[in-house]
This record gives structure tokens, sequence and C-alpha cells, in this order.
């Protein structure tokens, strides 16, 4: 990423981003209070906002049915398709200003949008149900009793394939307000993220979804890296690459493996819970490229992994990958769901700056660096980043314009050294963390030996 790129990054936000986001704050308020204590002026705004759009009428009923106590499936869903069209329109302009910053071209979303799928419409109405009393009550309101009444209908959900994304956000959200019972105790709540769960969930459990379209593709991916999203329950490794396809521009795609997991599975011990994917563990940790063929490829730039269709090929360096093809890449449209801020990680390399602190400076410009995000099962540290020359990061934006390395290249006896998040796929390198967990014990095989001994009974 040039000087001038990051000059034009770090530029002013683009017009009506905060004015948007203020709105939406302004729904996630009404929500953290209830819609039946709101007041009538809340959605003046929100409902001239949306004027000049084809949503106007529908957010303008749902505004006055709203103030006015008649509150309905309809009148909630028209609430949370103009927060997530908010939202949606802040991503737009935060990622057409990074697109003009770093001169990627992306593409369009397509017309065609997958086919008809016809779900459980019981299961769809008990979900909306309760997210209707959620909003009623407001998250201040929210009480044991009240997340317990979802469990029932969560189950049912969970067994039905073709839910499975609607189901698992209403069991993350109602195990969330399930552990901050009772709510009304609570100094500062989560708005945005509650008010983001709510609103995914109220769209998703409409009738008449539609499944992403996908087409086979074959040909060379060339890793960049990954991030690690893990949490007390699950974790997700998503890795970003470059897929070269005969006859066709370099393409920015990502593919993500996830497992469950508990608590006590940490640091590099949570690479065992992905063996069944032996293929893409071994060319992340030894940087290999991969041969895919008739992987399904989503709109959304995601391919959908399976090691049965791909083979591991020559070595090649990410950042070399990321200095030639990079720059050429097109970028994948984004699905309507996903345009969200949050939802932001486009991959750059950075090279020329100067590490102070929390920034990577090039110039008068400085970028701040999110050492947070770094996974403890890897060997990327805050110290080898604030020592590092050259960076392969994640463009991320959470009310400004932050990167998230996912590898560093440092200087160790006049000779560069690469560390990657994914280092350690194959199992720890480093022989002090190799003592430490033989010392630990091996968790996962602790757990899976304790699971077939219930299952034997």
């Amino acid at each position: 990423m040039l000087e001038t790129q990051l000059g034009e990054l770090l530029a002013d936000p683009a017009p009506g981003v905060p004015e948007a986001l203020d709105l939406a704050g302004s729904v996630d308020q009404a929500l953290a209070d209830g819609l039946a204590r709101v007041s009538p002026s809340v959605f003046t705004g929100l409902a001239d906002a949306f004027a000049g759009s084809p949503l106007r009428d529908r957010v303008a009923e749902a505004a006055d049915k709203i103030a006015a106590g008649s509150i309905s499936d309809e009148h909630l869903l028209a609430l949370a398709g103009a927060r997530s069209a908010l939202f949606g329109a802040v991503h737009d302009a935060l990622l057409a200003q990074a697109d003009a910053a770093l001169g990627r071209t992306r593409l369009e979303w397509p017309a065609r949008a997958g086919d008809d799928v016809a779900a459980a419409g019981n299961l769809l109405a008990g979900s909306r149900s309760w997210l209707r009393e959620l909003a009623i009550t407001g998250w201040r309101g929210v009480d044991h009793d009240l997340v317990t009444t979802a469990g029932q209908i969560i189950a049912a959900t969970l067994a039905e394939p073709r839910l499975r994304r609607l189901a698992t956000l209403l069991d993350g959200l109602a195990a969330e307000l399930r552990a901050c019972s009772p709510i009304a105790t609570m100094d500062r709540l989560p708005l945005r993220r509650w008010g983001d769960l709510w609103s995914r969930a109220m769209l998703l459990a409409q009738d008449g979804g539609r499944a992403t379209a996908a087409e086979p593709v074959s040909g060379r991916l060339l890793l960049l890296g990954a991030d690690v999203h893990e949490h007390a329950t699950a974790v997700q490794i998503q890795v970003h690459g470059i897929l070269e396809t005969p006859g066709a521009a370099p393409r920015l795609v990502r593919t993500s493996v996830a497992a469950p997991k508990v608590d006590t599975i940490v640091g590099p011990a949570v690479w065992r819970l992905f063996a069944g994917h032996p293929v893409l563990l071994g060319a992340l940790a030894e940087r290999l490229t991969l041969d895919v063929t008739d992987l399904p490829l989503l709109d959304s730039g995601d391919l959908v992994w399976s090691d049965a269709q791909a083979k591991a090929g020559p070595p090649a360096d990410p950042f070399a990958t990321a200095r030639v093809l990079l720059p050429g890449a097109v970028a994948p449209a984004v699905p309507p769901l996903e345009r969200h801020p949050a939802r932001i990680g486009e991959p750059v390399l950075v090279e020329g700056y100067a590490a102070d602190g929390g920034t990577f400076t090039l110039g008068d410009q400085a970028i701040a660096v999110d050492t947070t995000r770094l996974p403890s099962c890897g060997p990327l540290t805050p110290q080898l980043v604030a020592a590092s020359q050259a960076c392969i990061g994640l463009l991320r934006w959470d009310g400004g314009w932050s990167l998230q390395p996912v590898a560093v290249l440092t200087m160790v006896k006049r000779q560069p050294v690469a560390t990657h998040t994914t280092d350690w796929a194959l199992g720890p390198t480093d022989p002090k963390v190799v003592k430490a967990a033989a010392a630990a014990g091996d968790a996962v095989a602790v757990l899976r030996e304790r699971a077939g001994r219930l299952l034997r009974r």
C-alpha cells in the first residue's frame, strides 16, 4: 500500500457516514428500551432518511404503527430492513473509498440470486415470534424466562439443515442474553452487536429465502494468509488467497473451515480440530500452492472447501504473491446481507513503513494496527509486528481504518524471516511451545477419549 494510497484511504469518511450511523444508533437505542415504550419522535429521522428510496412507504408505515403500539412482523421486518440498509450504505461508501485508494476492481452482485429454498414455515414463524417479543420488551427488560422460551424453537430449527444459519444465529444470541441476564443490572449494553444479531435474524426468518448460486472452478490457488475466528464453543479458519483460472484475471477469494470446540481447547491445540483437512493445513503451514478441481465458488467469492478436490503444489511465497498478483486481482461482490462495515476485511500488502507502537507510518500518513486480533494458536505476536518491515494484513473499519496483520517480514541476522498466523497448522515449531504443550497434555485427545467412553455406554 503506497503512501499516496494510504493518504486517500485515511481522508475524511464518505459523506453521510456519521449521519447514517447516528440513525442506526437511534434504532439500537429503541431496541434497548423496548418498542412498547418507544417515543414517537425516535423514528422521525429514520422515515425521513428513506423518503427517496423504495422503502419509503414501508418504513414510514412501520414508524407510525410502532409509535402507536401496533407492532406486527411486517413492521419489524421494515425496521430491520431499514437498519440493515443504513449499515449497507455505510459499507458501500467505505468499500468504494478503499477500492479507489487501492485501485482495486470489484465485481457487481449478479442479478441471479440462486434458487428458492422451501423452508419450514412454522419454524420461521416461531423464530419471528421470539424476536418480536425481544423487540417489544427491549434488551433492558430481557430476563432468564424470556430467553428460555426460545429453547424449543431453537432446538427444532437447529435440526433443519436449510435453516442452519438462522438457527446458529438465534442460538448464539440466546446464549449471550442468558449469560448477561438480568440485563437490567448491566452498566453498558452491546447495543450495536445485539442490534446486528436481531436485524440479521429477522431478515433470515422470512419466508421465501434463496440459496446462493455456485459455479465449479478449477485452477491454482495461491494463499495470502488466514484469519482465525475463535470463540469458546467454535473456531473458524478463514483463508484469503488469489485464484488463477485459465483465460480469466486473477480473483481474490476466501475459503473457510470450522469446527466445534470447548473453552479448554486453546492455543496451538486448536489446529488439532481440523485434522480432517490435511491438504489445506499442509498448504498453510508449508506455504504451498493448491491445485483445485471443480471446487464450488459462490458469488460472494467464497470457495466451498473440500480436501478431496484439492492437491498441494509447489511452494509459493505469500509476500511475492501479494506483490505480483494482489494489485491486479479482481475482488468479489458483497452479498446483500453481508453489507456491513464490520464485514470489511480486504487483503493488502504494506511495505517500507516505520512501526511505532500501534501504528504503521509511511511518510506523513499513519494507520492503526490491530494486534488484539492475533490468534493464540500461531507464532505471530505484537512484538514481531512492531519489529516488522513488511506486512500482509486485512484492512478493516471500526470507526476508522485499521490493519489486522496475518503475516509479517522481520530481519533476523540480516536475513528476512516471514511469520504467519498459520505457521503452526501442522503443530508448533517453537521448542518452548512444544515443551509447554507436552506438559499440559493433549486436551483434544483426552476429550475425544472421554466422548468415546460415553458413546460406548
